[in-house]
């Protein structure tokens, strides 16, 4: 459907009055009707990995491997993440992200309807007359093609015009255009945690050398008992003391036979 106006019913019969007696009086009413036709929705996804967050700045990774950066974007606007609505300062590298943007195109359709009160000030058959409105300024007016009027019961053209009658005319204006509205849904997933290690890998063991305990006190002596154990015996001392005297006997008597 193509913009048009067009100029309808100007001095339309039913809708055209003509009179001589009536004085000019010149009354304009505005009209305007909308007519909706059916919607159309068209939904697309967008799907990432946040790799930088700075501030308001965030780098995205696309989904074919392109880099989108995007400036300065307002706290209000939030990624919804497991319930939680998370705005930009919230956001950590590792994210993964998408956009859902729904896409609303509705037709319609503008009818203004003007009606317009005048005395018929000149007449250039067929194609305008110019009325004379009740503030007394004047105004042109286009005439259809082939535009019929009935005047006092009788159809005529716009050579039926004359200077000096009071008609009304009407001028409908029909105006196609098209209304589009989105609706933009922001989702989001944690990063996952970090993978254990490989089994395979070589783990890495630091051992730490044990602070040494400080020198443990020396032992106390212990107490020496009041009676010693008896673990000596006598035959010793009496093979000491039969040897002495049998030396005593030999110098005696070694002396008595010096003496003699």
């Amino acid at each position: 459907m193509t913009s048009r106006t067009i100029m309808r019913g100007l001095l339309v019969g039913g809708a055209f009055c003509v009179s001589f007696s009536l004085p000019a009086a010149g009354q304009v009413k505005s009209t305007e009707t909308v007519e909706h036709g059916t919607s159309a929705h068209q939904v697309t996804f967008e799907r990432g990995e946040i790799v930088y967050v700075s501030g308001n700045d965030v780098v995205v990774k696309m989904e074919d491997g392109s880099l989108r950066d995007f400036y300065n974007v307002p706290d209000s606007v939030t990624v919804n993440v497991d319930g939680q609505h998370l705005n930009v300062h919230q956001l950590k590298p590792g994210m993964k992200v998408e956009r859902q943007t729904i896409t609303t195109s509705t037709p319609r359709v503008v009818t203004k309807v003007e009606t317009v009160t005048g005395k018929v000030w000149h007449v250039t058959p067929p194609s305008t007359v110019i009325l004379t409105l009740e503030d007394g300024s004047n105004q042109s007016f286009k005439i259809p093609n082939n535009q019929k009027f009935t005047i006092n019961g009788q159809e005529t053209d716009a050579f039926g015009l004359k200077k000096g009658m009071v008609v009304s005319a009407q001028r409908i204006t029909e105006v196609p255009e098209t209304v589009v509205t989105q609706q933009v849904k922001r989702t989001g997933t944690m990063p996952p945690p970090p993978p254990p290690p490989k089994q395979d890998v070589p783990v890495l063991i630091v051992m730490v050398a044990p602070t040494p305990a400080p020198a443990a006190e020396e032992a106390k002596a212990e107490p020496a008992p009041e009676k010693l154990p008896k673990t000596a015996s006598t035959l010793p001392l009496v093979g000491a003391l039969g040897a002495l005297f049998c030396g005593l006997a030999l110098t005696v008597m070694a002396i008595r036979k010096f003496a003699a």
